[in-house]
């Protein structure tokens, strides 16, 4: 037998060993072969302690969340140097908690500001916290503190993803670099279909303008410059009102309910039955975005579904999508959901 073999052998073992059974022990197969590689790499101790912390840190995040799967939750962000006499400081513990009120938990990156005032309002049963350790130490605030619920990361690369997995809805309140960056890594994820279309909410104080300006650059530059799509638009909302953004963010979930690829279709999975209304409508408007000369249909769930029982008494709405129109993707939902 030779060496491959053989590791092979052993692998199987250890999982059979550890979790007979387990529907996911191919994949775990996957990472040891892949741990082994890098021996055969002589991959560098530097790399080696990037890889290791990142696993280490995704395991443990996915344990966090996993009895919490069930419910919705909206990742928030904002400055952490915003002072509790701040307008945006009493917008984040209002919308905390509106939030809560409609079924939502809520994730931020456990510091102060509007993070400490999100979850002021959302409460600590109903909180999670990613924080980051930094070299002058991002100290959690009070309402998450000493929380299971606390997750520290030692990448911010591994947070992101978290934030982004994780979450079903991001609201961003005025702050400075890392806002920003979050709230263009979230557009670009979703304008290039690279995460679950979900609202993307910009709050701005009352009267304020820190996004209405943040929006006229987008569309005096990125969009008049054809740097990005007039139907990129439709991947987010700017408003002043937390009962709006609310909204947004319950009304997106109202009937749809996920999607995913099979082979070449998009299935759509919402909570009512399909109309006939409703699919012509949607083969008027969105052709376009259908493969082929494809058009919108009713179906019942599909064999490769199988593995997905959560989702069997839900409705689904299948069609050829390009993958490529992402905004006309959240387009079509809005209209889902409002037929």
């Amino acid at each position: 037998m030779s060496q491959s073999n053989k590791d092979q052998a052993l692998i199987q073992q250890l999982i059979q060993q550890h979790g007979d059974g387990y529907e996911s022990g191919d994949l775990v197969e996957d990472i040891i072969e892949t741990a082994l590689r890098l021996i055969d790499d002589k991959a560098d101790r530097l790399d080696m302690k990037v890889i290791t912390s990142t696993l280490k840190e995704l395991r443990y995040s996915s344990k966090i969340f996993a009895p919490f799967r069930g419910k919705r939750k909206v990742a928030i962000f904002g400055s952490a140097r915003t002072k509790p006499d701040a307008p945006e400081y009493q917008q984040a513990v209002a919308f905390g908690k509106a939030i809560v009120e409609r079924g939502f938990m809520v994730i931020t990156g456990g510091g102060e500001g509007i993070m400490g005032a999100a979850q002021r309002g959302a409460g600590r049963d109903n909180s999670f916290g990613l924080n980051i350790r930094l070299p002058f130490e991002q100290e959690p605030n009070i309402e998450i503190a000493g929380d299971r619920k606390l997750i520290n990361f030692k990448y911010f690369f591994t947070r992101k993803l978290c934030f982004i997995k994780e979450s079903d809805a991001i609201v961003l309140f005025p702050g400075g670099f890392g806002t920003h960056d979050e709230g263009f890594e979230a557009l670009t994820l979703m304008q290039t279909g690279k995460s679950q279309p979900k609202p993307l909410v910009f709050v701005d104080r009352p009267r304020g303008n820190y996004w209405k300006t943040w929006w006229r650059f987008v569309e005096d530059q990125l969009l008049d410059e054809a740097l990005v799509s007039k139907e990129d638009l439709a991947l987010f909302k700017v408003t002043d009102d937390v009962e709006e953004a609310c909204a947004e963010i319950s009304q997106f979930y109202s009937n749809y309910q996920s999607f995913r690829y099979v082979k070449d279709a998009t299935v759509v999975r919402v909570k009512y039955p399909v109309t006939d209304n409703l699919l012509r409508t949607l083969n008027a408007r969105f052709s376009d975005i259908c493969l082929n000369g494809g058009q919108f249909r009713a179906s019942d769930p599909l064999p490769e579904e199988e593995n997905e029982p959560e989702f069997k008494d839900l409705h689904r709405i299948v069609f050829p999508f390009n993958r490529t129109n992402f905004g006309r993707l959240r387009s079509l939902i809005d209209v889902i959901n409002h037929h």
